[in-house]
């Protein structure tokens, strides 16, 4: 095979190129600065600007609001997108439809069933797609493996993931579908734990060896919000996994301060801690000193070029998210997240560079504490999340099926 940097760079489409589609676009300008790929056309309902794309000067992609004529129309070979959650499905399958593969942002649909169509979809048309989990592409991960294999530290007791953060209320005014758990009859499931926060739970799941929906025996789900929004803001699970090892998460957009999240892989002689957007690993165990490392990372869209190239194996198939559209399922289905006690949270002003934003009291401890203890927030005792006469938030019982 040749190397890629003597191959034709591979055409692409963006779809969606704004808010969270600006990192995109930028990856694949650095992309086709290497001569790796081409940006052949940007999809969004409103045309970029000459400044949005002042970078790609000289070379300007064809644009449109029609996804399907714009990759007829460029001769695409593979597409990013990375558009509102409930249109994931119909754009991928369009997709599929033509042949063009696809790097598809998380989480990979809103529900079970139009994940299952993604499936389904791809495997019949033969194309490749990639989930966006970035995540995955860390080295952190086989070394953290290894490192579980060998015994480094003992047996592994769970999985715990921990992510504080901070969004203001403009947050959830920033697109139609923000924050939102449906619109009319279209599931949007813009949750916590199934959009901002997503990679905590995956990279758990991944960690755990446990990614396939096979890999999900039940879900215990507490979900609650401090914003005036459908979904859930502050929330926890637990996934009890088929090999009995527990996966659990606890998560916030209402800390006290923004932290890095986390993922600790909890050992009967030790723990290691693995900060998975800095690639950043700390191993604690008994009888030595902590040992701490920075690993490199694998583009996620350079990977698919070399898939397609190459041959290489892409590091994030949808069936390696089968287990987590699990736990999307399980917040879709689940009673409509819990408003918070007006004394549970309190407002802190706008400020010159910031909207107005609610703070959960104590949520960064109690974060902490889920992932430490592998425990939901009803069992640390928060006096919100108890229920009367129930002490833990409803469980879904995944169907074999």
């Amino acid at each position: 095979m040749p190397s890629l940097s003597t191959t034709t760079p591979v055409p692409i489409v963006l779809a969606g190129a704004r808010g969270h589609g600006r990192w995109h676009l930028a990856n694949i300008r650095r992309l086709q600065h290497q001569g790796l790929v081409r940006l052949a056309g940007v999809c969004e309902l409103k045309p970029l600007d000459d400044g949005e794309l002042d970078a790609f000067a000289g070379e300007l992609p064809e644009q449109s609001a029609d996804f399907g004529a714009l990759l007829d129309s460029t001769g695409a070979r593979a597409a990013v997108i990375c558009t509102p959650i409930q249109t994931h499905a119909e754009l991928a399958l369009t997709a599929a439809g033509r042949g063009v593969h696809l790097l598809l942002e998380k989480p990979p649909a809103a529900t079970r069933a139009d994940f299952e169509r993604i499936l389904a979809g791809v495997r019949d048309a033969g194309i490749a797609c990639q989930v966006g989990f970035q995540s995955f592409g860390s080295h952190a991960v086989p070394a953290i493996r290894e490192l579980v294999r060998t015994g480094a530290i003992g047996t592994v007791q769970g999985y715990g993931a921990a992510g504080a953060w901070v969004r203001d209320e403009a947050y959830y005014r920033r697109a139609p579908w923000a924050g939102r758990r449906r619109i009319g009859d279209t599931d949007v499931v813009d949750g916590v734990l199934t959009n901002p926060l997503a990679h905590a739970v995956a990279t758990a799941l991944e960690l755990a060896g446990s990614g396939s929906a096979q890999d999900v025996v039940a879900v215990e789900t507490e979900l609650f919000r401090a914003h005036g929004i459908e979904a859930d803001d502050t929330s926890c699970v637990r996934i009890t996994t088929a090999s009995g090892v527990p996966v659990t998460a606890a998560v916030t957009l209402c800390a006290e301060q923004a932290g890095e999240p986390y993922v600790i892989v909890h050992g009967d002689r030790g723990r290691i801690t693995f900060w998975y957007k800095q690639d950043r690993v700390l191993v604690q165990r008994a009888g030595h000193g902590p040992e701490e490392a920075v690993h490199r990372r694998t583009d996620l869209l350079e990977n698919l070029v070399e898939h397609l190239v190459r041959d290489a194996a892409l590091l994030v198939p949808p069936h390696r998210t089968g287990a987590f559209m699990e736990v999307v399922e399980a917040v879709r289905t689940a009673d409509e997240p819990r408003a918070l006690p007006a004394d549970a949270w309190y407002s802190v002003p706008a400020t010159a560079s910031a909207a107005p934003r609610r703070v959960v009291r104590g949520i960064d401890a109690l974060v902490a504490a889920g992932a430490d203890t592998l425990t939901l927030f009803s069992e640390l005792g928060a006096p919100w999340a108890l229920r009367s006469g129930l002490e833990t938030g409803p469980t879904t019982e995944v169907s074999s099926s």
